[in-house]
């Protein structure tokens, strides 16, 4: 199901809102509110902050995540109207972990237009801040608050090649710390606070290191941790029983076999006659 984004339909836009320096709005994003019906918002009283300050003058209704699942009604009933509604939230994009995502969907699935505007998200300043590498990264965004079902899914993680970057809140971000030096190792990392507000502060360094610099954890954090690094050794793992166990994994076996002789160091017609004599 294509979209034409501008083609006169009603549509449901996503407005970035500042995550700091209100001097980040854009000037689109000022133009969208104010053509808008209605707003959307995460917390009206944050919102109508953001509103006086840019002189528009329109309608609230809370959109958060205790409510999303009902609201996205009156999302579809202005669009019914021939309205077109925005989304914001207290700051960054909406549907990046923040509330908007159900409204996206039920509302693409009605048939009307859904247009993000580019703008604000707290986690790409963080990772080119970083120093770390930013061509291949994971946005994993908010690790679960429970600590054993937090260290589950550190532990998923921990072995992909890709730079990874959470959020995080003032009063779990130290535990958080000792948990990915629990389970990644000292990696180097970077965290960033209050991006773009006038206090913005970078930690970048190993996990040890930064742990032992933070002493006071204020606002809201955005973490970046280095891809890994280490080199994995198959020396131990018999060739066949390799195979075998990428073919049980979904991977056929002429896929399996080419994979088994570059992580063996191989050739794969040797690797390819020793699948076939033990097939026999």
């Amino acid at each position: 199901m294509s979209q034409k984004s501008y083609d006169g339909k009603p549509t449901l836009y996503l407005v970035p809102t500042p995550i700091g320096n209100l001097g980040d709005m854009t000037y689109r994003g000022v133009e969208t509110l104010k053509n808008s019906e209605v707003i959307f918002s995460e917390d009206t009283r944050e919102s109508k902050k953001l509103l006086d300050y840019f002189d528009i003058k329109k309608k609230l209704i809370p959109c958060h995540k205790f409510n999303e699942d009902e609201v996205y009604l009156k999302v579809l009933d202005y669009l019914n109207q021939g309205f077109d509604v925005s989304i914001i939230t207290d700051r960054g994009t909406p549907s990046i972990s923040d509330p908007g995502y159900v409204s996206v969907f039920k509302v693409i699935n009605s048939g009307f237009n859904v247009v993000c505007l580019p703008g604000a998200t707290a986690f790409t300043p963080a990772i080119v801040n970083s120093g770390l590498n930013p061509n291949h990264f994971l946005f994993y965004g908010f690790l679960n608050s429970k600590k054993s079902a937090k260290k589950k899914e550190l532990e998923e993680l921990k072995l992909l090649k890709y730079t990874i970057i959470f959020y995080e809140s003032p009063f779990r971000v130290k535990e958080t710390l000792e948990l990915i030096k629990e389970i990644f190792g000292n990696r180097n990392i970077s965290i960033s606070r209050e991006i773009s507000k006038k206090h913005e502060e970078i930690y970048r360094g190993t996990v040890e290191s930064v742990i032992e610099e933070l002493t006071d954890p204020k606002g809201e954090f955005v973490i970046v941790v280095e891809e890994n690094k280490t080199e994995e050794n198959y020396d131990d793992i018999d060739v066949i029983d390799h195979i075998k166990m990428l073919v049980e994994k979904g991977m056929r076996d002429k896929d399996a076999i080419k994979e088994v002789s570059k992580l063996h160091n191989m050739p794969k017609n040797e690797v390819y006659k020793m699948y076939l004599e033990n097939k026999e």
